[in-house]
Parts: structure tokens; sequence; C-alpha cells
């Protein structure tokens, strides 16, 4: 009998044993999978006006009839958010977009730009729920700060500057443009190709 719990004492060691080996298997490859797919927030493309520079002035008409200006020095900066009607990535962050503006409006205003018909603009407006929001419609705008690729995003400080842009597909990529400002960097990949 004696010989019998031994034999099982010893089993049990050598699977608890295997079970901390493969633990441990698996905690290095959950390292190595974050380190490769790690947030690196939003994809900053080298054109329009860059980190740093004053953005150029705008002064448009919103969807509901106010005025809007963008990159003119004020009380607040700006999170100028490019969307499209079509883009199902745009749609699914506008919850984000309504939580940030509430959680930051003490010192930040959201502003929705496109370009495009203005009805079918008008629909999607209205379809989302965007009346919280200002919605301006601007080619120019679009083309001044080089958007080909939406959603994307324009942070502007107080005075105006761009402060951090990039693609943004996600609340992370969309914070990530937050967390560039404060740390003073032009994007988070740039922040961690010099750590």
């Amino acid at each position: 009998m004696s010989t019998a719990i031994a034999v099982a004492i010893a089993a049990l060691w050598v699977v608890v044993i295997a079970l901390a080996i493969a633990v441990f298997a698996l905690a290095r490859q959950i390292g190595v999978l974050y380190e490769r797919v790690a947030p690196m927030g939003a994809l900053m493309l080298d054109e329009g006006p860059k980190v740093g520079e004053r953005a150029p002035s705008f002064t448009l008409e919103a969807l509901d009839g106010s005025t809007v200006s963008i990159g003119q020095p004020s009380q607040h900066g700006e999170l100028v958010f490019f969307v499209s009607p079509t883009c199902p990535v745009c749609k699914k962050l506008i919850p984000v977009l309504r939580s940030i503006a509430h959680a930051e409006r003490d010192w930040l205003r959201v502003i929705l730009a496109s370009d495009g018909d203005e009805a079918r603009q008008r629909a999607f407006y209205d379809k989302a729920g965007l009346g919280d929001f200002p919605y301006v419609l601007s080619t120019e705008l679009g083309m001044t700060f080089k958007v080909a690729k939406l959603p994307y995003a324009v942070l502007l400080d107080e005075s105006g500057t761009v402060r951090a842009k990039g693609l943004i597909n996600s609340r992370e990529q969309l914070e990530s443009l937050f967390t560039a400002k404060e740390l003073g960097v032009e994007s988070i990949q740039q922040y961690l190709q010099k750590a």
C-alpha cells in the first residue's frame, strides 16, 4: 500500500512540474504575442501640417447652421475627426467620440468633418444622432490636412497648433493622440522608437 501511495505522489509531482513548465511557456508566448500586437497608437501619415506647426485657420458652416472655427486660438483644444457615411469604422467610433467629448469637455471640442453630397451627409448626421457635435462639410479642410483614409483625426491645442494626428481604427488609437500630446511627442510610434 505504501508503495502505491509513493508512486501516486511521485506521479502527482511529475504532473505539477509539467504543468508549471507549461504555464511558464504559455506566459512567455503571451508576452511575445503582446509585443507583436501591442497597440502602437494612431498611424501618423507624414503629410499635411506637421505636429508642432500652426494649423491653417478655417471658418465653416456646420450642418446645423452654426459657424465653426477650426485652427484659431480659443479656450478649447479641438479634435477634428474626419468621417464618412460609408465608413463602418467611423460609425463604430461614434460612441467613443461621445465619451471623449463628455470626459474632456473642459478643454476639448470634438468636431466632425467630411465632404461629399450634402443630402447623404445630412441623412447620416440625422440617423446617427450627431446633433451634439459640430459637423462640417469641407473638401478644402480634408485636402489641407491631406486626409486620404478614414477615420482620421487631428488634435489641435488652444493656440491652434497641431499636437497629434493619425489614422484611427480603435479607441486606443484615438486615445494615443492625447497621450502623444501629454508626452510632447509627434506619435506613440516615435516615442516607442526612442525608448
